[in-house]
């Protein structure tokens, strides 16, 4: 149901037309293939208009994507409009909007903090990456968290800075933070929609992670960044706001990698390309502004490393962009393919163990570690669960159905039980499905690789992974062996690199290194079923 009218961009009929080389576009897109970069959508935008935009099939347009912490810039975007209307300013003492948490005995840092240092992230507080996200008192955490450093005194990325500010704006206005930016942001660039949020378990939206837009919707508040906070000649974000969240507000040379060195503002990234800054969310989602050009390039995929999708990037932008006053030609300089479809299981022979395996209900027992550690062996891989409020629960009983076309699979795990469509004719279905408060579009395949193992590939299409489940049917006992794409043990591996700052000692580096190495086994082990009667 629309909430407001929903508008689109205007659209060239070729890049050419509005400044955009369509050879520099075919390049980059090869190249990002090339390198294996799992491109989901790309769109750039010229003078105010849509001069390209691909999706990658079965993902499309209308499609809500996770942004990560491209979320930050959003929530930064909300407390622009709350300085404005006087709610806050940036000097404003937190601990002065949660008293409650004031300690008995005076703690200077606490009395120091403002919502500027979480706005720059110079909040000074030490948080895991990897704390657990289950517990209804992320508030609580945040204020009994360690101080790394005083307020102001270095740049600390830390994602609960930014849920504090969705705290502070809950607080404030007295209503959730999609709420609140419905009339001011949403409905004024035409999202037609209000998004979907994770929230913790108070239902306070998170702040730093867990928004799902459109690639569209990202473009128009890039875009309406890019002029000032103006679009379609009505001022929408604040100017002041839209020209100074952008700019380098803190030094945060002491992080790591190219694109992270060049200056942070308000939840927005200075690049190490002059001239540009950037929203910025895990597995390389981006809003990028040319700010000389008039231009903005928005990407939304699946590459751990967003400095290996950056490096592509900067070989190919700015240098896409050209003056349209030198005369440019009527017609594109060459052809841009689509980009191929995400991988999914082709068609194989069916196997006799259809018979006696359809319709009875496969009852799996449940491994201590993974609960132990806080990631069940859920239809939903790490990437999507490991931040969020609500963890399913293990993957409990499983009912497969057997027909021409493919398999019908039903699942219990925690409280939720779905069923989803796989087809086995090498066309995806797709099915709705709901675990804990995500409502997601499920594109399934199917295929036997022998006469005893079963395969089905899950692809949630507004996460950024696939679930691959391994059936293995040894007479009445079934064993499932889940994975995903991206490899879980690339992703520990990724962000174990962040998990070495908070180790004090060699020996407690070691021993990480070694859970690490051992994570994806107890991420995601092999669960035993039993096949019923």
């Amino acid at each position: 149901m629309l909430l407001c009218e929903k508008t689109c961009l205007p659209r060239t009929e070729f890049p050419e037309q509005t400044g955009v080389s369509s050879r520099a576009v075919k390049e980059f897109m090869e190249d990002l293939l090339r390198n294996e970069v799992e491109i989901h959508s790309i769109m750039i935008l010229r003078h105010g208009k849509v001069a390209f935009e691909t999706f990658r099939k079965p993902l499309g347009p209308d499609l809500p994507h996770t942004m990560y912490s491209v979320s930050k810039s959003v929530t930064s975007t909300a407390v622009g409009f709350a300085v404005s209307e006087g709610l806050l300013g940036l000097d404003t003492r937190v601990i002065d909007l949660f008293p409650e948490y004031r300690p008995a005995k005076r703690d200077e840092n606490l009395e120091r903090l403002t919502v500027y240092h979480l706005l720059t992230m110079t909040s000074g507080k030490d948080m895991s990456p990897i704390a657990p996200k289950s517990k209804d008192r992320w508030i609580r955490d945040f204020f009994e968290a360690k101080w790394k450093a005083a307020p102001g005194e270095s740049w600390f990325y830390v994602n609960e800075n930014t849920f504090m500010l969705s705290a502070i704006l809950n607080r404030l206005t007295g209503m959730p933070v999609v709420d609140y930016l419905m009339p001011r942001l949403f409905e004024p660039l035409g999202f037609g929609r209000k998004p979907f949020w994770e929230t913790d378990g108070a239902g306070m939206e998170a702040g730093g992670w867990g928004l799902y837009l459109t690639t569209e919707e990202l473009a128009k508040i890039m875009l309406c960044y890019a002029r000032g906070g103006v679009f379609n000649g009505r001022q929408v974000i604040p100017a002041e706001w839209a020209r100074e969240a952008v700019k380098k507000q803190v030094d945060n040379s002491s992080n790591d990698g190219l694109d992270s060195v060049a200056g942070y503002g308000y939840c927005f990234w200075r690049n190490s390309c002059p001239g540009t800054y950037r929203a910025d969310g895990m597995f390389s989602q981006f809003g990028i502004v040319f700010e000389d050009l008039d231009a903005q390039l928005i990407v939304t995929a699946c590459e751990i490393s967003e400095q290996k999708t950056r490096n592509i990037i900067w070989k190919y932008f700015p240098a896409a962009f050209f003056d349209r006053s030198a005369g440019y030609p009527g017609e594109p300089d060459c052809p841009i393919p689509e980009l191929p479809a995400l991988p999914e299981l082709e068609a194989a022979p069916r196997s006799p163990l259809e018979a006696q395996i359809g319709g009875k209900i496969i009852r799996f027992k449940s491994p201590p570690l993974p609960g132990l550690i806080g990631f069940p062996v859920s239809m939903l891989p790490l990437p999507v669960i490991y931040m969020s409020a609500e963890k399913t629960g293990q993957i409990a009983e499983v009912r497969l159905r057997f027909d021409e076309a493919g398999c019908e699979m039903t699942w219990r795990e925690g409280l939720y039980k779905n069923t989803v469509c796989c087809g086995m004719d090498g066309i995806a279905r797709k099915s709705p499905i709901r675990l804990g408060k995500l409502k997601l579009t499920a594109c399934c395949t199917a295929a036997w690789s022998n006469e005893n193992t079963l395969s089905i590939w899950v692809r949630p299409l507004e996460t950024v992974c696939q679930r691959r489940l391994e059936f293995v049917f040894e007479e009445n006992i079934v064993r499932l062996l889940p994975a995903s794409s991206p490899e879980t043990g690339k992703i520990l591996e990724h962000l174990s690199s962040g998990v070495n700052r908070y180790l004090k000692t060699p020996a407690a580096a070691k021993a990480a290194k070694t859970l690490m190495a051992k994570g994806e086994k107890l991420v995601e082990p092999a669960l035993t079923g039993v096949l019923g009667k």
